[in-house]
Parts: structure tokens; sequence; C-alpha cells
């Protein structure tokens, strides 16, 4: 059975309501990244120095030798940015992301984190990659960075970002139960719940791009006017969607040895009293999101389609398509997703097994409708389906002359096409029909079974949207 984890769907066109405090319309988050004292270098018992965000373009690893370059400006953000930062974000709220080792290496910036009130949240042991370790190994170092953040910061973090992670990271961090939140994701501008081995761990997405990580890296900026710009744009435009109705988070990633520099610094400073210069704007760490999150959007248990056994898929959907459970069984065996678990997944799954099916298919198909209003109507054996689709229009209750002129209309469709009249009668009233019913008995035969396998998607469509979400 293929199956494909990604979910590439999220909250599509429909995003809930964030509801944030105060009725703000959006949600500000400054992540700091200390991760000074805990970067690869050959004191810290790795291989070879750091090459990753730097002011050294095209940096690479030196193996088995200390990079004096490389350390100093590490030692920048610890010595002089992160003092910088500190005195211009001391008032607002703001998530740490610690490198345990990093933290333990600096008692001073602990110490004012803690006076600011600031969120201290995991940032992994070593500010190092992680993609190569075994998983033991990788479980293990989120095991020890859990033990001595708390030794050195007093409380265990409740929130977790590698950053440089493995396929490994985020379910390894769920396993722990130790995390209110999760941050190693891109894939939205809301929180969102991700199921993790029956574990629902609530992830509260980061930035790369709203990140001054991008005066280190060559796609980048170069001068401190393009990092406000970029910044102010991001917040302008999630507030103008706010002030639309439809509230977001705006999440800004800073480095002391980056965004700590004078040059940057004076662009930050500039950005962030922009932001502040707004009404209906809520600063607040990521912890303080993740629990508005969880009180006002806690999981939701639900039965996924594209985890149920082809048995289940198909007791669930096998009447989607009018008596062909054949359509069902087909579309359990694509390659379904997170992303197949609405209505609009499921009815992406079945149509494509209708529509490439061969003729004499989707002509069963079409003949297992009812005539509307006909004599299984009035008989009362139609499918459950089908009762409910003819009622909405009325077409249980037509007087003697109606359906003696949809007798009519049936008979000489059914003898023109060869199967009977199929319309999504919630799209309609019932003149509307009658009406739409007269025209297409002209139409030539192929543009009307077009016509009419359109309608089947169409009739699937309304029924997937009674038992299914979106």
């Amino acid at each position: 059975m293929k199956r494909y984890p990604r979910d590439m769907t999220g909250y599509g066109d429909r995003p809930p309501a964030a509801d944030w405090p105060d009725g703000a319309r959006i949600a500000v988050q400054i992540v700091l990244n200390y991760e000074e004292g805990g970067e690869n270098c050959r004191l810290h018992g790795d291989d070879a120095s750091e090459a990753f965000l730097s002011e050294i373009t095209g940096a690479a690893p030196w193996p088995g030798q200390r990079h004096w370059n490389m350390e100093s400006i590490y030692e920048y953000g610890a010595r002089a940015g992160f003092w910088r930062l500190h005195g211009l974000l001391k008032s607002l709220p703001v998530t740490v992301f610690g490198v345990a080792t990093a933290l333990a290496r600096a008692p001073e910036p602990v110490l004012a984190m803690k006076a600011a009130g600031w969120e201290i949240a995991c940032h992994g042991l070593k500010w190092i990659e992680h993609k190569d370790l075994e998983e033991a190994e990788e479980r293990a170092m989120i095991a020890e960075a859990i033990r001595l953040h708390g030794e050195v910061v007093g409380d265990p973090p409740r929130g977790f970002y590698v950053g440089r992670c493995s396929m490994n990271s985020v379910r390894l961090a769920a396993e722990t139960r130790q995390f209110d939140y999760v941050a190693d994701s891109y894939a939205d501008d809301l929180p969102y719940w991700l199921q993790v081995d029956g574990h629902n761990q609530l992830v509260v997405p980061y930035t790369l791009d709203v990140n001054d990580m991008r005066f280190a890296i060559m796609a980048g900026f170069s001068a401190g006017d393009q990092f406000e710009t970029y910044l102010r744009d991001s917040f302008d435009t999630l507030l103008a969607e706010g002030e639309a109705g439809s509230p977001k988070m705006l999440s800004i990633g800073l480095h002391c040895r980056l965004a700590g520099r004078p040059g940057r610094f004076a662009a930050l400073r500039r950005a962030i009293d922009h932001m502040a210069s707004h009404e209906g704007v809520w600063f607040a760490t990521r912890l303080e999101i993740a629990e508005h999150w969880r009180r006002h959007h806690p999981p939701v248990t639900e039965n996924r389609p594209s985890e149920m056994d082809c048995e289940a898929f198909v007791a669930a959907f096998g009447g989607i398509f009018e008596d062909s459970p054949w359509v069902a069984e087909s579309a359990h065996a694509l390659e379904l997703g997170p992303t197949h678990d609405t209505a609009i997944g499921v009815h992406a799954a079945l149509v494509r097994v209708f529509r490439s099916a061969g003729a004499a298919r989707r002509l069963d198909v079409l003949k297992a409708h009812p005539d509307l209003a006909g004599r299984l109507a009035r008989a009362r054996r139609l499918t459950p389906e089908s009762t409910r689709e003819q009622a909405s229009a009325g077409l249980d209750a037509l007087s003697d002359a109606e359906f003696a002129e949809f007798a009519e209309l049936n008979g000489a469709y059914t003898a023109r096409f060869g199967f009977p009249f199929i319309i999504a009668v919630r799209d309609h009233d019932k003149a509307s029909i009658l009406a739409t019913f007269r025209r297409r008995l002209g139409n030539a035969p192929d543009a009307e079974l077009d016509e009419a396998c359109r309608q089947v998607e169409r009739i699937a469509e309304f029924r997937l949207r009674d038992i299914l979400p979106r």
C-alpha cells in the first residue's frame, strides 16, 4: 500500500481563526538563536571547525584543526552581539533557541535572558548537523540536551528546535513527550498539529526567510536596509491579512553574531519600531503561542482515510459513486497521504479511478444511478444518499402532474442515451432541474456522456463533504 507522508494541503484556503488575545491581527514572534560556544570546534570534541552562518564567504570545515577566525566570529556573538540585542529586546517577549552546551558556557547571558522573562527553548545539545547521526545517537543527544538545559537554566525546556535536523529529529523530540511544541518546520504561517506515532505534537513553524541568516548565505541580504524592507513587508502583508479576517503569525529569526553587528542592528531596530507603532499586534513567545493554540485549537481525533485499511475505506466510501464500491477499492491502492484526509482529497483519489476506468465501467456507474423522481423514489427504494439528495430539491413531494412530467422526460432521456439522467440536484431547485433536463435532451450523445460523468463527480463531492472536513 503506497502512502505519501507529506501533507501538501495544510489549512488550504480555510485557515482556522487564530483568535489571538485582545483581538490582535498578528502575532509577532522573535527568536534569538544562542549558538555561540556550541558550534563545531575541536575544543568541543568535533572532528573539524564550524563552516555555517558566519561572515566568511565560502567557509569550509578545517578537519582536525581549530579555525581562529571562525571561533572569533562566534565569540563576537556572545561578547558583544548578544548584549546589543538584549538591550533592544529585553522589554519584549522573546524566545531563545539555546544550544545546551552554548548555554552552559554563558552564565551571564543566561542570567540576563531569565531576568528579561524570555522563554529559553532547547536548540539541541550542540550546533551541529544531525543528518548523519544514527537514530540511537540522536535520541541520546536529545536526552542529554534536555538534562543539561534543565541543569543550566533551572527549568526543563518546553520548546524544541534543532535547525540542522535529520529526518528523525521531530519524531524523536515528540517521542520524549517533553515539549509543548517543536519548531523544526517552515510549512505554515500558523501552528498545526502533527501526529507522530500516535501522539499529537504541536508544531509552531519557524522561518528561514525572515531571518538574519540571509546575511551569511550567497542568496541573501548584503545591506541592512534589505533586511529592514523584508521585515516590514512581511509584517505589513500578514497584518493586512489579519485585518481582513485571517490573523497569522510572523516569526523573526535572529543570531547574536549576525543581527548583533551594528549595521544590521540599526535595520532591525527600525523594523521593530515600525511593528510596535501599529495597533492589534501581539508580541509573544513561542510558548505563549503554543499555549494559546492548545486552548483554542486542541487536536482533533479523527479517522484518517489515508490510514484506513482497504475494508474500512470501502465501507466508508464505497457508496460515494452510486453502487460502485470498486471505485473506492481501487482508490485505496493509490498513493494516499495526509493531503487525502479531507473531502477534497478523497474526492481527488476517487475521481482519478473513475476517469481512468474503461468506458464500460464508467457506463455501469451511470446506469447504477436511479431515475430522478422515478418509481424507485416513490417506492422509497433509493440508497440513503440518493434519498437525501432528491429530497433536498423537493423531488420527494411532487404533484401527480410533476411526477408524470418527470416520468416522460426520464423515458425520453433513457431511450436517447441509454442511461438515466444524472444531475447534482444540490446545485439546483426543482425548476432549474426541469429546465436542465429539457435542455440536455438535445445534447449529442458523446457530449451528454461527458456531462453525465461530470455530474457523477459533482454528486460524489457533495456526498464526501457530508462526512469529511473541507
